[in-house]
This record gives C-alpha cells, structure tokens and sequence, in this order.
C-alpha cells in the first residue's frame, strides 16, 4: 500500500493482492483516523458482496469469482469501542458490462485500487441498533 497526506485528505493506492477492506482499516489505524468517508475506484477480484434483508436481521452474501471494475466504491470509517469499522459499498462491472452492487465483505486486488480518504474533524462511532440489528452511525 502507498499513501500520501495532504491538506485535509489521504490518497491510499493499493497494491495488487492486496485485500481491499483490511488495508483501508491498516491504514485509518495507521493514521489515526477516528472517522471519515471515502471512495474510490480500481479492480478487484473474488469479491464477497452482501445484500442485508432487514426482515431477516442477517447478509445475504454472494462470492463474485474473477475480475471486475468498480464503477463505485465509496463508504466510511467509524469505531464500535475500540474496534474499527469500515463500511464499504461497491458498484462493480464484468467484461459484458453487466452491474452488480452491494456491502464489500472482502475482495483482493488484481492492478490497483485508488483510494481518497476524507478524515473528519470527530470521530464517528457505531453502536447496535435493536431495531435493524445493525450497527448504526451514532448520530
């Protein structure tokens, strides 16, 4: 992983395999993040998505097998105690340009993702929520 500081934000460029979740998390610890957005773009491959069904209370996962492009990334950086939380969402495309979206559980990358990392001046926190069984930004 490279990344640079400006004045205000991070560029984060990952490396091919590595793990797109994890770094992003490496590096909010590295740099003391306590809260922020991001988004990106890039390529990744043997993608995790989920889809979560409020009724059910629980993901519905879906292993995406090969290469595809992020049309999006974009999610935020909180805390759950002292735990972080990296919540991802993609927009992802496959060699026919058919789309496929959701929550990003876990994806390597094959060339490189570019990441931007927009730190806020709090800290963002997370805590369970009884009605959806999430755990919600504390807001």
């Amino acid at each position: 992983m490279h990344t640079k500081k400006f004045s205000g934000y991070y560029i984060i460029r990952l490396e091919k395999d590595e793990e797109i979740v994890s770094a992003i998390m490496t590096a909010a610890q590295r740099f003391r993040i306590n809260g922020a957005f991001f988004f990106g773009l890039g390529v990744g491959k043997d993608l995790v998505l989920g889809y979560y069904d409020p009724h059910k209370k629980k993901y519905l996962k879906k292993v995406f097998q090969g290469e595809y492009e992020f049309t999006s990334l974009s999610g935020n950086i909180a805390y759950s105690g002292k735990d972080c939380i990296v919540h991802c969402h993609v927009t992802i495309t496959d060699q026919d340009f058919a789309a496929f979206g959701g929550h990003l559980f876990q994806g390597i990358v094959p060339a490189t993702c570019e990441i931007v990392v927009l730190p806020l001046s709090r800290s963002l926190k997370r805590s369970r929520d009884r009605v959806t069984g999430l755990k919600l930004l504390e807001i």
